[in-house]
């Protein structure tokens, strides 16, 4: 998938709604010139009204332009608002795919509050610029329509409004640099709110129980002194924006009026001209409305920016090379991990043979579970290979990958569908009897049958325990299949008798080719074929666990201690 920048994110977009963008600045173009063709029939119509002479077809023709000029206004209304929803869908798709591309990278810099403060807020700011740039094309057109319209009708008019263009140009131009600022400290300030309550909220148990729920409060609310200066500072740079224009642009009308006023009494113009005059000078002079156009800009410029900051994150690539035959032997060469600026696995060598199952185990922090994200390619070394039948994983395309590895987590994430759906999420053709027999084998079938309506039931209906939770996902991982089947702590809440009876199965090869099982407990390590030791980010011995076991350190990875 293609990364797009903040910078080059705005093109794409546009792309997307490109025929929409182009009808809407035709639409507000044309507006535009209805807006200007209006002073100067309304100025006709008032000199042949004023010269009892017949003006029906010129009063009828501003009739018409004010008409006109609803349905143009209505038209643009609904096809701004059609723009910037496809825009924002667009953005949130993008947005949505490519945090999934990237994984836990994303999540672990951005933090998930910000992602979706990004996600929701953020996108829906930029996924106006599309339309706002589109009007902004007729925004401009107005002034200078009615520069030429004030010239058309005499020179001098529109010398008089030239005089003071510069002021009001140099006015705009620090309006937008000084907007775009503020706004985007307003919207990181935002993020960082966001971040720290989602935060928050997944830790409100433990906040509960500890009874700091006011501090967290506090916590979460420390920024608004930050987030109020930054709107303030908004409001502030857009208020003497406005109040610039207001001193400015009155006395550019008001020299044209009275340019006008001197020529009408020297018979250069008619009482009609300078109706129409006066009604150029306020179009020429038509600050609000750029400066309002401008902030809209400004606010879409900064969050294109943060959505890019999000976007610029490197997803994996994929290669194109395919599995040959094999048993499913995982390999990893020299495979360095960073994390923090720590080596959290430092050079590790380790062989798994096909059809077999390796139990990994060491201390909290050991790198148990980068070593499992590295065999199934969720995360990549930042330095060494990983093979699988002697392919380096990065070779593999999508496809070939995510069907040869299956995992199990200790949290699974359940999304919300049906119990089949979600025990068959991944596979390409699932059938009910695949289904069956994987939670036949994670001992997930007679809770599933037990509930309303068994397999059917919605996963959002289905109270369930945390072994319950962890059964499922083990269940999806059994149907998956593939060569080779991971589980990151994936027992660690089960009961001893139901992990022993997954355990069993595991071992005898029901569920896969080869096993990797991050194991904290003895009695799951003893069943397997071959235990790798982690200690301190390298692999400190592979072996059975019976001949480990002699050695105290070994012994001493186990909380409970127990014997073999």
């Amino acid at each position: 998938m293609t990364t797009h920048t903040g910078k080059d994110l705005a093109a794409p977009a546009a792309r997307h709604s490109g025929i929409h963008c182009v009808a809407l600045c035709l639409l507000s173009t044309a507006a535009t010139g209805a807006g200007l063709l209006l002073p100067a029939a309304l100025g006709r119509a008032l000199d042949l009204l004023l010269a009892h002479a017949p003006a029906t077809r010129w009063v009828l023709y501003c009739a018409g332009l004010v008409l006109l000029l609803a349905l143009l206004d209505a038209g643009q209304t609904v096809l701004g608002g059609t723009v910037d929803a496809r825009t924002t869908a667009w953005l949130r798709r993008r947005l949505t795919g490519h945090v999934l591309d990237v994984g836990p990278r994303a999540a672990a810099r951005f933090g998930p509050g910000d992602l979706v403060a990004r996600l929701v807020g953020n996108a829906s700011q930029a996924g106006t610029a599309p339309a706002a740039r589109a009007a902004l094309v007729a925004a401009l057109a107005g002034p200078v329509g009615a520069m030429v319209a004030l010239a058309l009708i005499d020179p001098w008019l529109a010398a008089v409004f030239l005089a003071g263009t510069p002021v009001l140009t140099l006015l705009l131009r620090a309006f937008a640099r000084d907007t775009t600022e503020c706004v985007t400290r307003y919207q990181k300030v935002q993020g960082r709110i966001a971040a720290a309550l989602s935060e928050a909220i997944g830790g409100h148990r433990t906040i509960e129980a500890a009874g700091t729920t006011d501090r967290e409060t506090a916590r979460i609310l420390r920024p608004l002194p930050e987030l109020s200066r930054a709107g303030y500072r908004m409001w502030q740079v857009q208020g003497r924006a406005a109040g610039q224009s207001v001193a400015v642009a009155p006395l550019l009308q008001l020299g044209v009026v009275a340019v006008a006023g001197v020529l009408l009494t020297q018979h250069r113009l008619t009482v009609g001209e300078l109706l129409a005059a006066s009604r150029y000078a306020v179009l020429a002079a038509g600050v609000g409305v750029l400066v309002g156009q401008l902030a809209g800009l400004a606010r879409a410029r900064a969050a294109v920016g943060r959505l890019g900051e999000v976007l610029a994150e490197p997803a994996p690539v994929y290669g194109t090379r395919h599995l040959p035959p094999g048993p499913g032997t995982l390999e990893l060469r020299g495979v360095t991990a960073r994390r923090g600026g720590r080596a959290v696995l430092d050079e590790v060598d380790l062989v798994v043979p096909g059809g077999t199952t390796l139990a990994v185990v060491g201390r909290s922090g050991a790198g148990k579970s980068l070593l499992a994200a590295l065999a199934g390619r969720l995360a990549d070394p930042d330095s060494g290979e990983v093979l699988l039948d002697g392919v380096p994983l990065h070779e593999l395309s999508h496809d070939d990958l995510r069907r040869a590895i299956g995992h199990a987590f200790e949290r699974p994430a359940l999304l919300g569908g049906t119990i089949e759906e979600e025990i068959g999420l991944g596979l390409a053709c699932p059938s009910s009897d695949r289904v069956r027999a994987a939670a036949v084998t994670a001992r997930a079938d007679d809770f599933v049958r037990r509930l309303p309506a068994g397999y059917a039931t919605s996963v959002a209906d289905a109270p369930r325990s945390g072994g319950e939770s962890q059964r499922l996902g083990l269940a999806r991982a059994f149907a998956h299949g593939g060569r080779l089947l991971i589980l990151d702590d994936a027992l660690s809440s089960l009961d001893t008798v139901t992990e022993a009876q997954i355990t069993e199965a595991l071992v005898k090869g029901g569920s896969g080719s080869t096993r990797l099982l991050v194991a904290h407990r003895a009695a799951s390590a003893a069943r397997a074929d071959a235990v790798a030791w982690l200690d301190d980010g390298r692999v400190r011995a592979v072996g059975p666990h019976e001949e480990l076991w002699k050695v105290a350190g070994y012994r001493a990875v186990f909380a409970d201690g127990g014997q073999p």
